[in-house]
């Protein structure tokens, strides 16, 4: 699939939702070196924007309808510790955790992205998928 241009995704999911998205974007990529790639988001979505390096997914963006979505699959190891870190995360964002399905292969936690406020619980969550991989980052 072909790159989704902003005048596309600011008609499907509106401009402050774009933003967030760009936003937030930049910040992963301020952080790892991933191959990036737009795909058909499947019978429930209408874009997924994929984050993954080696064939590994660190995460994905999904985008419908007024809805912008964020996916991280969390295996056993990383399910332990993320309880390790419970009490640093957000309501909205412990809570969609609390309520994600576990399948053979993981915890599909999908997030609603609605505000930058949480971007920096989804860094800690991004941490524990894996470490970033830029040498400007520093342990704040």
């Amino acid at each position: 699939m072909e790159n989704v241009n902003r005048e596309d995704l600011e008609k499907l999911i509106g401009r402050e939702k774009v933003n967030i998205f760009y936003r937030f974007l930049d910040t992963i990529a301020s952080l790892y070196e991933m191959d990036q790639a737009w795909n058909y988001g499947g019978k429930k979505w209408t874009y997924e924007y994929k984050l993954k390096k080696s064939g590994k997914t660190l995460c994905a963006f999904y985008f419908k309808e007024n809805i912008l979505g964020f996916l991280i699959i969390f295996g056993k190891n990383e399910r332990e510790k993320v309880e390790e870190i419970k009490n640093e995360l957000s309501f909205d964002v412990l809570e969609a955790y609390e309520k994600a399905q576990t399948y053979h292969d993981g915890k599909w936690v999908m997030f609603s992205l609605t505000e930058d406020s949480l971007i920096e619980d989804f860094k800690k969550l991004l941490y524990i998928k894996r470490k970033p991989n830029k040498k400007i980052y520093e342990e704040i």
